[in-house]
Formats: structure tokens, sequence, C-alpha cells
């Protein structure tokens, strides 16, 4: 079986989004992938993001990834704080429309994980059940208004090595977390999992 995603382009809060989607046959659960900060060149289709939207295709999700506001072909101008949320958020309910029977899980990698984290505290405010949620080298220091969700499955994962996102930093947010999570701790890893993806998908793969 061909295991392809199909680029699709949905209405986000700005215009259209750009996104890729993989329709699972008999899906267990959804999959969001939010993309690292786009000033800096993050897109959907960053390694660490094509890791991750496989390792939840193999564990028999369906999933999508999208690009934020001002991304490849996703209409409006980078906001750098909610907007992108907003747009998460659009990008979930439209994947919630194609099956909505099935638990949700969300993952983000550095800018991406405040974008999942920030969307998950949302959901919960709303009275939405999350029932997973990952932050891969996470941009805590944006999370100055968003907790995490209290009420799904929390998985962070810092490498050791961290260039970009200070370890200590994301240490010590785990730290100030009252609820129930995992934090996992890569060593020898820069912040884009240079020669770690493998090893990324064996800490997400079985949590899933």
């Amino acid at each position: 079986m061909l295991k392809r995603e199909i680029p699709i382009s949905l209405d986000g809060p700005c215009g259209v989004l750009e996104a890729l989607y993989f329709d699972q046959p008999d899906a267990k659960g959804l999959a969001l992938i939010c993309h690292p900060n786009p000033v800096k060149g993050g897109t959907m289709l960053n390694k660490v993001v094509s890791t991750l939207q496989r390792t939840a295709r193999d564990a028999d999700y369906s999933t999508l990834r999208f690009n934020y506001r001002g991304v490849g072909g996703s209409a409006g101008v980078h906001d750098m704080q909610e907007g992108e949320v907003d747009d998460a958020e659009a990008a979930l309910r439209w994947l919630v429309e194609q099956r909505p029977d099935l638990p949700l899980t969300l993952l983000g990698f550095s800018f991406g994980g405040f974008v999942a984290a920030s969307l998950a505290a949302r959901l919960e405010a709303q009275g939405q059940s999350l029932n997973k949620l990952f932050m891969v080298a996470p941009a805590v220091s944006r999370l100055t208004e968003h907790a995490p969700a209290e009420h799904c499955e929390l998985t962070i994962i810092q490498p050791e090595q961290d260039e970009v996102i200070d370890p200590a930093s994301v240490y010590a947010f785990s730290a100030t977390l009252r609820r129930p999570h995992e934090l996992l701790k890569v060593a020898e890893c820069g912040h884009f999992f240079h020669g770690k993806l493998v090893e990324l998908k064996e800490l997400v793969a079985p949590r899933l």
C-alpha cells in the first residue's frame, strides 16, 4: 500500500493554508504536527516534522501537517504569537471533520512545541478532548500565558546539546509542571536531531 500524503488547501484565519494530509485506512487516531519557527526557515517539510509525521503514520494515525500563515503556499503574514495557534486550530478543525470519531494527538517541534501546547490548552478550555501531546525541543520561553493541557498524556523530548533552545529552560519548565508527564533527554544531540532521527522515532512510536 502506498503511504503518500495528499497536498490540500484548507481555510485558515488569513486565507488558504497549505497542508499535507495522510488518510490512514482503519486509523486509530488523528495526529496534527506543528512545524518550527517560520522566521528561521521552518516549514512543514522540516526533517524533524517529517520524522514525526512518518512515525504517526506508521503507528496507524491519519496525519496532517501544514504551513503557518506566510509560509510556502499559505496566505497571510507571520504573527509569531497567537496567529499561528489560530492556524493550527483551523487545521485541526479540518482534520477532525474528516474523522470526528477518532482521538486527537498534537505534536510540535521547537516553535511548533509552543503552538501545539497553546492549542492543547485552548482545546481543554473549550471542553474538547485531547489524547496526547508531544513537545519536541519546545520553545518553552513563549509559554508565558499557556500551561500545557492538564488532562492529556504529555511527553517532552529535549536534546541535551540543543544550540537553539536552552536545555536548562526546558528542564526547568518540566520541573514546574504539577501534572504527570514524561521528560526524555536525548544525549549527544543538537536541536535538529542530526544523526538522531531514528532515535527520535524510537522514543515517540511506543508512546503513540
